[in-house]
């Protein structure tokens, strides 16, 4: 009995447990997502095939597992390419497939022929090419591991027309064994050991954790370790949400102060990148001593900045941890915490004072705040932009893992629609609020008829000051986009939409929209913000966007 190489390609992914994928249709991929379907896997078609990587990325991140996304031959495949880049900075665990020029063709001209697999190499973890049709579960099957292994990362795997198309004697196809449990390292007893004598022996410790917490599930280790010890922690922005940030042991307004003054720092599941200045003065004592615990050996060795690298699982060197210590050893740094709250509670009616302008035109902040004010605990907020971004990061808390999406430490601009998409479909339970600037908002705009077309309701909230970041001196080339009425524009698609010119006018056009998304619709809100509000943030370059 022959199969079709496309045949085995479904049933291939089906059988690494990917439940949901993104595409666009086109040859020689056609039947390939036929065949995903037939498996009972859905299948959302997009507007364009870098949203798609995007929507893939938020899937992953949502759910703790990876999910995959399917381009045509050429420039198809090709468009998927910034996603990839994304999740790639991201550490996030997506599969990606391009339809390819038939390789019995190559050298020849073919239609879309160009090297797929040279173009994906520098912007996924890994890239290949079946050859053999017979071998195309292997190859899918090691894509996906790939991807969830070590270091999370976007996987590329390319498929030529002709070997989906082949015809298989399934007797020779090779099945792989189902995916045995994902590796998790612990601490060695020495390091261990090593770990808990420097927490006994500071006065000021800090925990700094990222994302690495979602992919390791490590979020309720995290949890008992920081309720147990009362040690102030600090998130990077895709971490955040992992611990509540209305803990008692968390001081977000006390966050540069926590960063001078602390006298160990243990980071736990991201990079050492610019998002934390690579935990170097002058940010960062130059006495402190830094403890990274990373699944990542070759992560660990390029830090060079380290008194201790743990080698191991997020989760289970938290939970290593919490075993060896008590709430006597978490008494010792109440001074530490009582400290960083009255830092915190100083700054905070400020803050908020701050939060509630009147101004007209908006002030982003406002905004913020109302969003804020409105949302639940369990919202998944998925911000992109620039200012709108910064100011966000400010202004609203996260309370659950994985409900906070932004552009990340690649700071790509569109995400937001691509990942309100991904995030809805991964959690349709969910409410899912977009907060966009206009600029990134018209990168992938059309998403919204995404969301519309297969029943994704969602809030999408523009932030319209008028073009390219802020720019109160009036210096910076293509800056001006014009006050659009984007509103217009969705209501035409079918979304219910508002247009906000008045502070006063916010919270009640939330109210209307959150209620129509209720019903099940996608709702626009645009709000007209000022054009001159700057956000300020701690500088990592010599220069400004």
């Amino acid at each position: 009995m022959t199969v079709k190489g496309y045949e085995l390609f479904g049933r291939a992914v089906q059988a690494e447990g990917a439940d949901t994928g993104f595409f666009i249709m086109g040859g020689p991929s056609n039947d390939a997502i036929k065949a995903c379907e037939a498996g009972g896997i859905r299948m959302i078609d997009v507007r364009h095939e870098q949203a798609a990587a995007m929507m893939a990325n938020a899937y992953a991140r949502v759910r703790a597992r990876p999910a995959f996304c399917i381009a045509a031959s050429g420039p198809g495949t090709i468009n998927l390419t910034t996603g990839l880049a994304h999740a790639l900075v991201d550490c996030a665990p997506l599969v990606a497939f391009g339809g390819a020029s038939a390789v019995g063709q190559y050298q020849r001209g073919s239609f879309q022929e160009i090297d797929q697999v040279a173009i994906m190499a520098p912007v996924t973890k890994h890239a290949e090419r079946v050859y053999d049709a017979r071998r195309i579960p292997e190859y899918v099957a090691r894509a996906f591991r790939i991807a969830c292994s070590g270091k999370p990362g976007p996987v590329y795997l390319d498929l030529p027309g002709d070997v989906l198309y082949a015809d298989v004697e399934e007797s020779d196809v090779v099945w792989p064994a189902p995916p045995a449990p994902r590796p998790r390292p612990p601490a060695s007893s020495h390091d261990l050991e090593t770990l808990v004598g420097l927490l006994r022996s500071c006065e000021r410790p800090l925990l700094l954790t990222g994302s690495g917490i979602l992919w390791s599930e490590a979020s309720e280790a995290l949890n008992r370790f920081v309720d147990l010890t009362g040690i102030p922690f600090y998130t990077t922005p895709q971490g955040r949400g992992v611990v509540p940030e209305d803990h008692e042991a968390c001081f977000p307004l006390a966050r540069s102060q926590a960063f001078k003054e602390a006298d160990l720092v243990v980071v736990v599941g991201t990079r050492l990148n610019y998002v934390v200045s690579n935990v170097e003065p002058p940010r960062f004592s130059a006495t402190a001593r830094v403890v990274r615990i990373d699944i990542d050996p070759e992560e660990i060795a390029g830090s060079l900045r380290l008194t201790l690298g743990i080698v191991g699982d997020a989760r289970v060197v938290l939970e290593q941890l919490h075993a060896e210590l008590t709430a006597e050893d978490g008494a010792r740094y109440a001074a530490w915490r009582e400290r960083l709250g009255a830092i915190h509670t100083s700054k905070l009616a400020k803050h908020e004072a701050s939060l509630a302008v009147d101004q007209s035109p908006i002030h982003p902040l406002r905004l913020c705040k109302e969003i804020r004010d409105l949302i639940g605990r369990d919202t998944i907020l998925c911000v992109d932009g620039q200012e709108i971004l910064n100011y966000g990061r400010q202004s609203i808390p996260s309370y659950r893992p994985g409900h906070r999406l932004n552009s990340g430490p690649f700071g790509t601009m569109g995400v937001g629609m691509p990942f309100g998409v991904g995030a809805k479909a991964a959690r349709p339970d969910k409410t899912v609020v977009v907060l966009h600037g206009d600029g990134s908002f018209g990168l992938n705009a059309m998403e919204v008829d995404t969301a519309l077309r297969h029943n994704l309701p969602m809030l999408v909230v523009i932030s319209l000051n008028g073009g390219w970041t802020a720019d109160p001196e009036g210096k910076k080339p293509g800056r001006y986009l014009g006050y659009q009425r984007y509103d217009l524009m969705m209501a035409a698609l079918g979304c219910h939409a508002e247009y906000v010119e008045r502070p006063e006018d916010i919270r009640p056009a939330l109210e209307r929209a959150a209620a129509a998304v209720a019903d099940g619709k996608v709702a626009v809100v645009n709000v007209v913000t000022d054009w001159r509000a700057r956000s300020g943030t701690a500088a990592f370059t010599n220069y400004t966007t």
